[in-house]
This record gives structure tokens, C-alpha cells and sequence, in this order.
């Protein structure tokens, strides 16, 4: 039988599930409760039969949008989640040099490693994508990091032919990216065909809409009149607007999303 591209990326992530809860010791799934993460979810649920055998982390800031908060305990319950939550320092705490929109963004960084620090997590399930940002193309599935969370981007393992480093010494910390493979165009095909609910926001009103959640004070929407997800797919295949033109952080200094990074940001 011959696979879908979908099905393909499908299987590779279940692989990337299974293989992360068999071979590492205290894992976590990190839940932002947008897109990405929804669809690792769902994969995730797929992959252990319907129980994510492992918790789903929401490190909140307190500030994001009304609907993601509906949308977190509604599906946190309706999915029979281990739900836990995180909270992030005030803005205080938060190295002042950095530009408002990152320094903002920074309070997710320190609350996701004291997060991890409390409850000594070994590893981390994060929904990144490789077409997201530059940066983000130089990570690697199994991305090992130091306990405190610092990645050097320079130096990362080879993953040669989808073969996964997952012998990692001890006091080593990992984050795992099962989606990095997947495009925004993939997660949104996905999603339609597996009929996963979606946060309203990601649908245009008035001729605009989200097309990346954050929080509510540094996000902004973008122009479009899609409002279903066919409408969301056929404008992503010819737009030339960047997915996060809408977080403000990435309108601030050239280096700001490299330094989150490589303190730890997601």
C-alpha cells in the first residue's frame, strides 16, 4: 500500500514519540496550546492509543488570549490529560538589555527552567518546525542541551538518514522535536484531515487573523480573509509573508531570537 505524504510524516513522528518515552528517562510534552502543539497532541494520543502516557506542560505567561485558555481546559479534560502548569517570573526578573517584545517573550524561557528544574524533567517534547525560522532549521530531533536548557547551535549532533542519537549521558537534558520535519501547510492538511479542533483565532474576522499565538500583548494578526482551513491552506501555498510576522519580537534586533534560543526559548 502506498503512503500519503501525510501518512509518512505521521508515522515518522509516532516513531519519534515512541522511541523518545522508550529510550529517555522523565519526559514532558510542552503544550503551547496553538497549532503545532495541538497536532503533537493528537499524534501523541495516536501513538500510546488514545493515553498520552506522559504530562502535557503548559508554562504560562498569564497572558495569552481568553480563547487558548478556554481551549486549554476544555481539551486538557475532554483528552484525559496529565495536565500541569507552569508559571513564568515577572518581567523584573527578566535580563533588562533585551528589546520589550523578546525581553517579554523571555519570561517563558526562565519559567520553562524552573519548571524543569522543580520537577527534574529529563527530556522535553516541543512542536517546533524547521521552516519556521532560521534559526530553528540548525535543530536537530534529539537536541541535547545543558540541564539548564542552553543550546549551542554549533554544536549538534549528525542525523544522518532519520537515524536518532538517543543515548545521551547522564545530567544530559534533551528536547525532542518530533514535528521539525512537518511544514505550517503540513500541519494545517493534518489537521483537516483528522478533524483537530482548532482555537477560533486562527480564523479571519473583519480581514484579519492570527496565524501564530503568543501572548496577547506581543502577537498580532495578519491580513486575510480565510476563514476556513481550505481557505487557510490555498492562501499559505502562494503567500510570501513570513508565518511569525505577526510576534513582535521578531521585528526587534537582528540577534534577539538568537540569544532566546540559545538560553533555552522554544
Amino acid at each position: 500500500m502506498t503512503m500519503s505524504h501525510l501518512d509518512e510524516l505521521e508515522a515518522e513522528s509516532i516513531y519519534i514519540l515512541r522511541e523518545a518515552f522508550n529510550r529517555l528517562g522523565k519526559i514532558g510534552l510542552l503544550w503551547s496550546l496553538g497549532k503545532d502543539s495541538n497536532v503533537m497532541l493528537w499524534l501523541a494520543r495516536k501513538a500510546f492509543f488514545g493515553k498520552v502516557p506522559f504530562p502535557a506542560m503548559h508554562v504560562d505567561t498569564g497572558k495569552k488570549f481568553k480563547e487558548m485558555y478556554d481551549f486549554r481546559d476544555q481539551y486538557a479534560e475532554e483528552w484525559g490529560l496529565n495536565f500541569m502548569r507552569g508559571e513564568c517570573p515577572p518581567l523584573s526578573e527578566i535580563d533588562p538589555s533585551l528589546p520589550p517584545a523578546t525581553r517579554a517573550a523571555a519570561r517563558k524561557t526562565e519559567g520553562l527552567k524552573r519548571f524543569l528544574a522543580e520537577h527534574k524533567f529529563d527530556g522535553v517534547i516541543a512542536g517546533i518546525r524547521r521552516d519556521e525560522e532560521a534559526l530553528r532549521a540548525k535543530e536537530r530531533v534529539f537536541s541535547p542541551r545543558q540541564t539548564t536548557g542552553e543550546w549551542d547551535f554549533r554544536d549538534q549532533p549528525p542525523e544522518f538518514w532519520n537515524q536518532y542519537n538517543t543515548s545521551f549521558p547522564p545530567n544530559v537534558h534533551v528536547r525532542i522535536h518530533p514535528l521539525l520535519h512537518w511544514t505550517e501547510v503540513d500541519i494545517w492538511k493534518y489537521t483537516l484531515r483528522e478533524g483537530i479542533p482548532v482555537i477560533p483565532l486562527y480564523f479571519a474576522k473583519n480581514g484579519k487573523r492570527y496565524r501564530s499565538l503568543g501572548d496577547e500583548d506581543i502577537t498580532n494578526p495578519v491580513d486575510s480573509d480565510a476563514t476556513t482551513i481550505p481557505e487557510i491552506i490555498r492562501e499559505l501555498e502562494t503567500t510570501t509573508v513570513s508565518e511569525r510576522s505577526g510576534r513582535a519580537m521578531d521585528h526587534e534586533a537582528e540577534d534577539s531570537f538568537e540569544r532566546l534560543r540559545a538560553n533555552g526559548y522554544m
